[in-house]
């Protein structure tokens, strides 16, 4: 465990829902993007949001944080409706685009951040810290990795000290090394009491989950953990098991996704991919 990210604790409420879903439903016009969705996520762990490319994590997690207006049905996170005011103080968000400034260092950018939050310098050191840039601190945004500004932007969540972190695709364009550095602070984080949410594509990254979240045009085929996912799918590859069931689905429906289910996953019209799911 990474001391720094494990030192970013929060508070937790027993064992109340970090987010809970009752016929969510979102539509843009007259398109339905979510369809009545229904699912319950505990505090402090790692969720895995998967889907291929135009299913709806984003719309979720948009709602989820705030930024996405809900059409029926209910959501709640930490407690209270999504998009609650006192809310912007406790769920963090970061985006597969790094939302930072490139012309500021990343102290700057996290200082900007952490003061939204009255936040102090110590709050910034820690973020950085957690994120691995403490040597990077006086570099300007613009002379960085794609990665690195990655984990900037994740300084600039975690120096909130959110209960809830949401983070859309944010791995996307590392390289496997800094891919599995960011998920052992985001393992510390979890045991350190934050709640995350983490959507992806690559079903490698669903073995580090605790528990996961399948949708397919906009519908959730299932909630369930990789180990039930590899025995529903008859293999110990995830990618595999995921394939699988996606043909026994396709088996008993026609190809055509149900109206949802509380176990087992379903998705239709997902390809492999240099082990991705898209």
């Amino acid at each position: 465990m990474s001391h720094s990210a494990a030192s970013l604790t929060v508070t937790r409420s027993g064992g109340d829902a970090a987010i809970a879903a009752a016929a969510l439903t979102v539509k843009l016009g007259r398109q339905p993007i979510l369809h009545a969705l229904d699912f319950t996520l505990p505090q402090g762990r790692i969720t895995g949001l998967l889907g291929p490319s135009g299913s709806g994590k984003t719309t979720l997690m948009r709602a989820i944080v705030g930024a996405q207006r809900i059409s029926a049905g209910t959501l709640t996170v930490l407690g209270l409706p999504a998009g609650t005011p006192s809310l912007r103080r406790q769920v963090g968000y970061v985006t597969q685009s790094p939302s930072v400034y490139p012309d500021l260092t990343v102290e700057a950018n996290v200082r900007y951040f952490g003061a939204m939050h009255r936040k102090g310098k110590a709050d910034m050191a820690e973020a950085i810290a957690a994120v691995g840039l403490g040597p990077l601190g006086r570099r300007k945004a613009a002379d960085l990795s794609g990665g690195q500004l990655n984990r900037v932007s994740l300084a600039c969540a975690l120096v909130a000290h959110p209960r809830l972190l949401v983070l859309d695709e944010p791995t996307v364009g590392l390289d496997p090394v800094l891919r599995a550095d960011l998920w052992d602070r985001f393992r510390a984080l979890a045991e350190a009491g934050t709640t995350l949410l983490v959507s992806s594509h690559v079903m490698e990254e669903a073995s580090r989950c605790e528990t996961l979240l399948l949708l397919r045009e906009g519908r959730l085929l299932s909630q369930l953990t990789p180990a039930e996912l590899s025995q529903r799918g008859h293999s110990s590859n995830l990618e595999q098991a995921f394939l699988a069931v996606i043909r026994e689905q396709e088996a008993y429906d026609g190809g055509s996704p149900p109206a949802q289910a509380s176990t087992g996953s379903r998705d239709t019209g997902v390809t492999k991919q240099h082990g991705s799911v898209r």
